[in-house]
C-alpha cells in the first residue's frame, strides 16, 4: 500500500482529499512535519483560498522547501486546485505574488461573463496523458475565479526531442486554461479530483498507481 502525506498547511477544507485517497487504496496521513513529508510515496498539495494566502500558509510549514526536494529527487508530488496555481512564477489574485516557479507563466482572472468558474467541465486531455487514462471523455468539477492562461509547455519544447516538455491538459471557461499538468515527479490539477465523483477516483487511482 502507497503511502501518502496530504501536506497540512491550513488551506482548507482537506478532510475530503484524505478521504478520496483512501477510497482508492492509500495509506494516508495528513502532516507537516519533515521526516513524514519528506518519506512518504507521494505528497499531496491542496489549497483553498488566495494565491498569496495559500503561499503564506505553504511557506509558514516549509512547504516550498519540501516540495523543492522532493522534485529533485523525483519524488511525487501532486497539487490540486490553488496548489496547481502556486507551482507558476506568480498570481495576480489582490496584488502580485511569488509562487514556487516550477512552471513558467502567471494566474490571471479569468477573462469570463461569470466567474467563479463553478461546475462540471470536460477537459481537452493532451494525447499522452498517465492520469487521466481510462476518463479521457469524463467532466471534472471545478471552483476556480483565477487560472493560468498560457501553456506551460510551449517556451520548454526546445524541438530536439531530447527534453520532453510537460504534458498539459485543458478546459474552457470564457476562454482556454490549464486544467491540468503533468511534469514527471510534479503532476497538478486545477479542478478538485476528490469532488469529481468516478472520473476523480479514477485519476487518483492512476497517480496512486505510478507512485
Amino acid at each position: 500500500m502507497k503511502k501518502v502525506v496530504v501536506l497540512d498547511a491550513g488551506t482548507g477544507n482537506v478532510r475530503s482529499v484524505v478521504r478520496a485517497l483512501e477510497r482508492v487504496g492509500a495509506q494516508v496521513e495528513l502532516a507537516s512535519d519533515e521526516a513524514t513529508v519528506m518519506e512518504a510515496d507521494g505528497l499531496v498539495v491542496p489549497g483553498v483560498g488566495a494565491f498569496g494566502a495559500v503561499m503564506d500558509k505553504l511557506r509558514a510549514v516549509r512547504g516550498d522547501t519540501f516540495i523543492d526536494r522532493r522534485l529533485a529527487g523525483g519524488r511525487a508530488v501532486l497539487g490540486i486546485c490553488v496548489g496547481l496555481q502556486i507551482m507558476f512564477d506568480q498570481g495576480t489574485e489582490h496584488g502580485t505574488h511569488e509562487g514556487l516557479g516550477q512552471w513558467r507563466g502567471s494566474v490571471d482572472l479569468l477573462p469570463a461573463d461569470i466567474v467563479p468558474h463553478m461546475g462540471w467541465s470536460h477537459v481537452d486531455v493532451h494525447p499522452q496523458s498517465d492520469i487521466f487514462a481510462g476518463v479521457e471523455n469524463e467532466r471534472f468539477y471545478f471552483v476556480h475565479s483565477y487560472a493560468v492562461l498560457s501553456n506551460p509547455g510551449a517556451d520548454m519544447d526546445d524541438g530536439s526531442g531530447r527534453f520532453e516538455p510537460p504534458k498539459v491538459s485543458f478546459a474552457e471557461h470564457g476562454v482556454r486554461f490549464v486544467a491540468a499538468v503533468e511534469n514527471g515527479p510534479l503532476v497538478a490539477t486545477q479542478f478538485h479530483p476528490e469532488k469529481s465523483g468516478d472520473a476523480g477516483a479514477q485519476l487518483l487511482r492512476n497517480w496512486l498507481e505510478r507512485l
